[in-house]
C-alpha cells in the first residue's frame, strides 16, 4: 500500500457498522494508509455533503449516486449491501400496504436507497400511491408513528430490532420485496471518495478500506468500545446484531452481484423518474 502522509478528510454515520469497519483505519492501524480525519454525520447529511462536494470519503445512499458520481467514484468496497437487511414500513395497527392509500409516511431521507426501495414498492403495493411524505431523522420516526403524527413510518438500521418495543407492526419488509423481484442482494450505503484524488489515490483508498474491514474481522474487539462509544446508547447486543447484519462479503468487496444490484435500483429507480439515468460507466472504478 502506498503511503502518505496528507490527512484526508471522511465522513461517516456513528451506526455500529461504520464505526466497526473504520475503527482501525481511524486509528493509524492500517500499515501504509493515509492518514484520515473524522467526522460522524447521520446518512441523510453525508448525502448532501456529496451533493455539495465536501470531504474526500464519504458514505453516503447508492440512492445518492446519480447526482454525485461526477466527482465521486465509487469505492468497490466499505459499503453496506446484503440479504434479509431492508428498511420495513411500520404502523401502529397491523395492516396491509394497500391500506396506505393517501397516508402520510415519514422517512429519514429523500435521497435515500430506503426511499427508493419504498416508492418501488409502493408502486407496486399501494394503489394510488401514498400521500404525503415527511422527512425525519430516523430516531424520530418510531416515536412519531406510535404518537400518531404520521400514519407510517420507513425505517432502517436497528429499528429492524427495536420496533415492537414501541408496540408496532410491520406492514412490509422492502428488502422482502426486492429480492423476490430481483434475487439480488440490497443495496443500502456505499463509499465513495473524490476522483481529483487520482487512480492511484483511490486504489490505496479502497485497499485501506478493505484492509480495515479485515482487521476488524479479524479482532471484533478491538473495535468494541469505539462502536459503543458511538452508538448512542445502543444495547450492545443490538450493536452486534447490527454489525451482524450490515458487515459482510459484500464490505469486503462488493462483486458481480453487488455491482448488479445497485445498477438494478438505479436503473430500476430511473424508469420510475425517482433519480438521473446513470451513465455507462459511471459505477466503473
Amino acid at each position: 500500500m502506498t503511503s502518505t502522509t496528507e490527512t484526508l478528510r471522511i465522513a461517516y454515520s456513528p451506526c455500529p457498522n461504520d464505526t466497526f469497519v473504520f475503527h482501525a483505519w481511524a486509528h493509524g492501524q492500517v500499515p501504509g494508509a493515509p492518514p484520515i480525519d473524522v467526522a460522524f454525520a447521520d446518512i441523510d447529511i453525508t448525502n448532501g455533503m456529496a451533493e455539495r462536494g465536501e470531504f474526500d470519503i464519504l458514505k453516503v445512499s447508492y440512492a445518492v449516486l446519480p447526482w454525485v458520481l461526477d466527482e465521486y467514484a465509487l469505492l468497490p468496497c466499505g459499503g453496506a449491501l446484503g440479504r434479509g437487511c431492508g428498511p420495513l414500513v411500520l404502523t401502529r395497527e397491523a395492516g396491509t400496504g394497500a391500506e396506505l392509500t393517501g397516508k402520510t409516511v415519514a422517512v429519514p431521507s429523500e435521497r435515500s436507497t430506503a426511499y427508493l426501495l419504498f416508492r418501488l414498492w409502493a408502486a407496486a403495493e399501494v394503489p394510488g400511491g401514498v400521500g404525503e411524505i415527511v422527512v425525519l431523522p430516523f430516531h424520530e420516526i418510531m416515536p412519531a408513528v406510535r404518537d400518531g403524527k404520521v400514519d407510517a413510518g420507513l425505517v432502517i438500521h436497528e429499528a429492524r430490532f427495536t420496533y415492537q418495543q414501541y408496540g408496532l407492526h410491520k406492514v412490509a419488509d422492502m428488502g422482502e420485496h426486492w429480492e423476490q423481484t430481483t434475487g439480488l442482494p440490497i443495496p443500502l450505503g456505499a463509499i465513495i471518495a473524490k476522483r481529483s484524488l487520482g487512480s492511484e489515490k483511490l486504489h490505496a483508498l479502497a485497499e485501506a478500506t478493505r484492509a480495515s474491514v479485515h482487521m476488524a474481522w479479524d479482532d471484533p474487539e478491538a473495535s468494541r468500545a469505539y462502536v459503543l462509544e458511538h452508538s448512542q446508547e445502543m444495547d450492545p447486543k443490538v450493536a452486534e446484531q447490527h454489525i451482524g447484519l450490515y458487515v459482510n462479503e459484500f464490505t469486503a468487496d462488493l462483486g458481480d452481484d453487488g455491482y448488479a444490484a445497485v445498477r438494478g435500483l438505479l436503473t430500476r429507480a430511473a424508469a420510475e423518474g425517482l433519480v438521473p439515468p446513470l451513465s455507462p460507466d459511471a459505477l466503473t472504478f
